[in-house]
């Protein structure tokens, strides 16, 4: 079959267009299956247009993650502009269901965002590095005003707590994602368990950092 003929993209369309090609071939057929070459030709441009956005694969990767993370955040803002920063309890709990369900249902993304085909076996971008650390101060920020209202315990800094949740919610997603939780129904439920495990200690009354 003959490749499509080249598209007359303007230069600020084709970036889009690439990432979002490139999502497609990730999502069917996984990372191994992308290439400079096979998107070039997906999208209907010549083979070197790609590299005017992207110098490499491994740059092209890091791009799709990035864009993941803004993903991400925008459902942390979400939930925090539909709910408020005041109901601390509720918050917490929308925003760990909300974070296992984007995991699951962007396993692809998800998996470039926080996996070790760019941060083991490839090299994360400057930008990368930036969002990702810009992604985490988001939760961290959160984090500590829910220790405030003694949602979360604050018998350890902000950092540390918030390291340690998102470790659990982390856990949860790639089991999920890997295929060991295989009920989706399950979803809600095992949110519910990790808030409540989270959130079983509470330390309203103490300052972030303090001993118990």
């Amino acid at each position: 079959m003959n490749a499509p003929e080249p598209k007359p993209y303007h230069h600020g369309e084709l970036r889009p267009a690439l990432l979002a090609a490139a999502n497609g071939i990730i999502r069917e057929a996984g990372v191994d299956a992308l290439s400079m070459r096979r998107l070039a030709d997906q999208v209907g441009v010549s083979r070197m247009a790609p590299y005017h956005h992207f110098k490499d694969k491994n740059d092209l990767l890091c791009a799709i993650a990035e864009m993941g993370f803004a993903d991400q955040d925008r459902m942390i803002r979400s939930v925090i502009d539909d709910i408020g920063t005041e109901d601390g309890a509720r918050l917490f709990e929308n925003w760990v269901h909300a974070y296992i369900r984007f995991a699951h249902d962007n396993p692809e993304t998800y998996d470039l965002m926080y996996g070790k085909e760019i941060w083991k076996r490839g090299a994360p971008t400057p930008v990368l590095h930036q969002v990702s650390r810009a992604s985490f101060r988001l939760w961290v920020d959160m984090v500590g005003k829910l220790q405030l209202q003694g949602v979360l315990p604050a018998t350890h800094p902000a950092l540390r707590t918030a390291q340690a949740s998102w470790a659990t919610l982390h856990g949860l997603a790639r089991l999920l994602n890997d295929g060991v939780y295989v009920l989706s129904g399950d979803l809600d439920e095992i949110a519910n368990t990790a808030v409540d495990l989270l959130t079983q200690r509470t330390g309203g009354s103490q300052t972030p950092g303090a001993p118990a």
